[in-house]
């Protein structure tokens, strides 16, 4: 069995998505041009799954009616020996970069849990703001949105923290 057929199931995947199926098998068949899904791998290990989506363009319209130019990231760690690694952290980094190379992007959102303290401090470590609480579904949840500018405030700061530590 595929590794991220059972992370659903994992009580670490339940804690933060108690009330999705995500279908793999169906949803990883589908290969829509408003989505990306990629499988995240530790040492050749598949560990985690993010999800970039257009949320203006995608067909269930989960966002509901947003302006053009934004990206959505679900993202998590399915394997139970990785969180608290920094795996999600670089996943992220990876994810936001895919978003922001294309120049149009304006931001980005995500959306988890309400009751997901420990989230809602990576995601603000990250330069998400919080926007609104909200409902989507069974799952009250909290929305953040980082910038592009935040983000490239960001990113050219870890840059050069980068660059000065590898001199």
């Amino acid at each position: 069995m595929c590794p991220w057929l059972r992370w659903d199931d994992e009580p670490h995947v339940l804690e933060s998505d108690p009330n999705d199926d995500w279908g793999w098998e169906a949803e990883l068949a589908r290969d829509p041009d408003w989505r990306e899904q990629l499988i995240a791998e530790a040492d050749g290990v598949p560990i985690g799954f993010v999800q970039i989506i257009d949320p203006a363009r995608e067909d269930g319209h989960y966002w509901g009616e947003v302006p053009a130019n934004l990206r959505a990231i679900d993202i998590w760690i399915g394997e139970a020996d990785y969180p608290g690694r920094g795996h999600g952290t670089e996943m992220m980094r990876q994810a936001l970069a895919r978003c922001f190379a294309d120049t149009a992007v304006t931001a980005v959102l995500i959306d988890p849990l309400a009751s997901n303290v420990r989230a809602h401090r990576f995601y603000e470590r990250l330069g998400f703001r919080f926007v609104e609480r909200r409902q989507f579904g069974l799952d009250d949840c909290f929305v953040y949105r980082l910038e592009r500018a935040d983000w490239a405030n960001q990113s050219s700061a870890g840059h050069e923290l980068a660059s000065s530590v590898s001199r």
